[in-house]
């Protein structure tokens, strides 16, 4: 119900995981409410929900859309013909897949270096033969899962009948990326820069911990460019966004770009809530 019915009302969709949504998800609520946005959290799985009765859905912490991407993506298809879904369907469908990368770097947006490999023979290879260690990682997939690092080339004899009887993994099918294990994640650590609106506005590092710390302007700078990318592969400028970056061979990079769910880190950055409600009343405007 609506906390005063000429308010507009957006619905923040999570996940049966977290129906009340991310840690600090109240302080989201509070900052909506403070711009006469009627806001609450709902599970976008749940079928007693009315999307259509509300006037726009923000994708939140929906942290299982990678496990059930089909059905995750025909319900954002639905959801965008009935209301205002930020940042878009499109947006939702060419972030839900890693390779994403290979189309900022095509443009010229530093990314941490990635292969795509076909066979483990060829593309495998060639990624420890330029990196030594490697990353692996599901080209759809989230909160790290299946993230793996390997210090060798498996086994071509692993790729084989019975390797999925012992439990070991193949990435001959073309559904992984490959990537340099980024020596720098253990001293400098990782950066995540919120753009909103295409502005980048507020910065977290994660060492040890995350903390909120003062942006970067070498960081914006890369952030920017890659929320610009996404809106010249997507159609549109995202609504808001996280890039998260490391730093490779001197140079700060995009390992992630999250259009779908990302944390705003509302616990170490809680002006985040003000700055999504801000472009909240915008859209509405």
């Amino acid at each position: 119900m609506n906390l005063n019915s000429e308010w507009p009302t957006l619905l923040l969709a999570s996940w049966r995981g977290r129906p009340d949504g991310e840690n600090g998800g109240g302080k989201l609520v509070e900052a909506l409410q403070a711009q006469c946005i009627d806001a609450r959290w709902v599970v976008w799985d749940d079928p007693s929900v009315d999307w259509a009765q509300a006037d726009a859905v923000a994708i939140r912490s929906a942290w299982d859309y990678h496990e059930r991407l089909p059905e995750f993506l025909r319900w954002a298809r639905g959801i965008a013909g009935v209301t205002h879904l930020l940042n878009g369907a499109d947006a939702v469908a060419w972030s839900s897949d890693k390779a994403y990368l290979l189309d900022l770097a095509r443009v010229g947006v530093p990314i941490v270096p990635t292969m795509q490999p076909e066979r483990v023979s060829a593309g495998l290879a060639e990624s420890f033969a330029r990196w030594g260690s490697v990353v692996v990682k599901p080209r759809v997939g989230a909160g790290g899962s299946g993230v793996t690092v390997l210090d060798a080339p498996p086994s071509l004899n692993a790729t084989r009948a019975g390797c999925h009887e012992s439990g070991c993994r193949t990435y001959d099918d073309g559904t992984w990326l490959a990537q340099p294990h980024v020596p720098s994640v253990h001293t400098l650590g990782e950066s995540s820069v919120f753009v909103f609106g295409g502005v980048p506005v507020t910065q977290v590092d994660k060492t040890a911990r995350r903390r909120a710390v003062a942006l970067d302007a070498d960081r914006a700078g890369v952030a920017a460019a890659a929320v610009q990318a996404a809106a010249w592969s997507i159609g549109r400028l995202p609504d808001y966004a996280r890039v998260d970056l490391l730093n490779w061979q001197g140079r700060w990079c995009v390992s992630e770009l999250e259009l779908i769910e990302p944390s705003l880190y509302l616990d170490v950055e809680p002006s985040n809530a003000q700055h999504f409600a801000a472009l909240v009343r915008e859209c509405l405007l």
